[in-house]
This record gives C-alpha cells, sequence and structure tokens, in this order.
C-alpha cells in the first residue's frame, strides 16, 4: 500500500482517480487546490503526488516548483495531469520536476500504469538505498543521499535526472537507447506509457546544469556519459 496525494480541482476528475487507486489497495488523501498541496506534502510525505496543472489559487507548476525546492519533499514522485496538449507545456512541467505526465482526458488503466511505473521505482530506489556513489571526473552521483555533485559543488537534480546520470555515469562510453534509459527511469513494463521525449528534456535540463559536453548524443540510437579529459 502507498500513501498517494492527489491534488485535483474537478471533483469528477479527483473521484476516478482516487477510486481507482483505492482499489489497488492505496491510501489516498484528495485536496482541491494548490496551496493545500504544498500544506498536505509538507504535513505528511506521499509516497507519490498526483498533480493537476490548472488549479485556482496556486497552479501544478508552482506546486512542483514548491516542493522541489524543499528538502523534504524533493524526492517525492509526482505525475502530473494536464490538459494542455502543446509539447511546449508538456516538456514545461518535466523541466520543473515532474517525474512523469498525463494529458487529459485519459483512460482509468494508463491513469494506473503511471502510478503503478513512480511507485515501482520508488520501491526500486529505497531497496537500493544503499548503492554506492558514482564518479565519473569531477562528477559524483549519491544515490542514498539523494546528491550530484560537480567540481564538488552541489547541482540540484530532480529524481529521473539523478536516476538517468546515475545510468549514464556508471557507464561512461556505453550507449544507452532512449528505451533503455525509460527503463531505468520507470522500472520494468510501463516505459512504453512514456514518451521518448522524456528522456530527451532530462538529458537537455542535464547539459545546462553540468556541462553540454558530458553526454553524447548518438544519433539514431541513444546517449552516452563522456569522461572529461584527464580523469
Amino acid at each position: 500500500m502507498a500513501r498517494i496525494l492527489v491534488a485535483e480541482d474537478d471533483p469528477k476528475q479527483a473521484e476516478l482517480v482516487r477510486r481507482y487507486a483505492v482499489a489497488e489497495g492505496h491510501d489516498v488523501t484528495v485536496v482541491g487546490d494548490g496551496r493545500e498541496a504544498v500544506d498536505a506534502a509538507r504535513r505528511s510525505t506521499p509516497d507519490l503526488l498526483v498533480l493537476d496543472v490548472m488549479m485556482p489559487g496556486m497552479d501544478g507548476l508552482d506546486v512542483c516548483r514548491i516542493l522541489r525546492a524543499d528538502e523534504a519533499t524533493e524526492a517525492v514522485p509526482i505525475l502530473m495531469l494536464t490538459a494542455r496538449a502543446t509539447e511546449d507545456d508538456l516538456l514545461h512541467g518535466l523541466d520543473l520536476g515532474a517525474d512523469d505526465y498525463l494529458t487529459k482526458p485519459y483512460s482509468p488503466r494508463e491513469l494506473m500504469a503511471r502510478v503503478r511505473s513512480l511507485l515501482r521505482r520508488r520501491r526500486i530506489d529505497a531497496a537500493e538505498a544503499g548503492r554506492s556513489a558514482v564518479t565519473l571526473g569531477p562528477l559524483t552521483v549519491a544515490p542514498t543521499t539523494h546528491e550530484v555533485r560537480w567540481h564538488g559543488e552541489v547541482v540540484t537534480c530532480t529524481p529521473g535526472e539523478l536516476l538517468l546520470l546515475e545510468a549514464l555515469a556508471a557507464e561512461p562510453g556505453r550507449v544507452f537507447s532512449r528505451a533503455q534509459l525509460l527503463t531505468r527511469l520507470h522500472g520494468h513494463g510501463d516505459a512504453a506509457h512514456v514518451t521518448p521525449r522524456t528522456v530527451d528534456v532530462h538529458v537537455a535540463n542535464l547539459r545546462k546544469k553540468l556541462d553540454p559536453g558530458l553526454i553524447r548524443t548518438v544519433h539514431g540510437v541513444g546517449y552516452a556519459a563522456v569522461a572529461p579529459a584527464g580523469s
């Protein structure tokens, strides 16, 4: 059983999410606006936040930004629900730290596939909490403390960015396909539900935060980490 926080101002949509999540044995709390979502997450850290983008007062993007900046909630998986169908809007949510998104209208089956995927990833992270840090030149990725350092300085990364960076840095020079990286991000079985553009956004963000040359694009194949010269 997982503790799921649902932030959705549409009562029918909120009840849909609640009903299906409860049917799978989860404990669900529903709130109707962004401020309530932030307060509820801080009172009791959920295992997953299902977050609507368009809410009164404080929208889902602001909620995501606030929770990612808070040490107590920075690692909570966030599934965004959005009626905004343009790619720029969807990718903006990932830029702010959302782990996945689902465009309305959506099927309950797909919704729960995304939920299971994110919860599975969280369980895997917990089970592997003792895994050692990965180092590549001036880069250090410490999964246990959810910390990334570049030349000794802490760099704030989302859970998805950290997982992708850990996979690439652990095997420098190896070319990972987008499908392989999606599997690392979302566990086994449900990666097909997520667009490969999710990986592209994470890579673009990591290049901005660290070094553009750290991750190499292999056109038509995927991505590989590059060991800095002299490392």
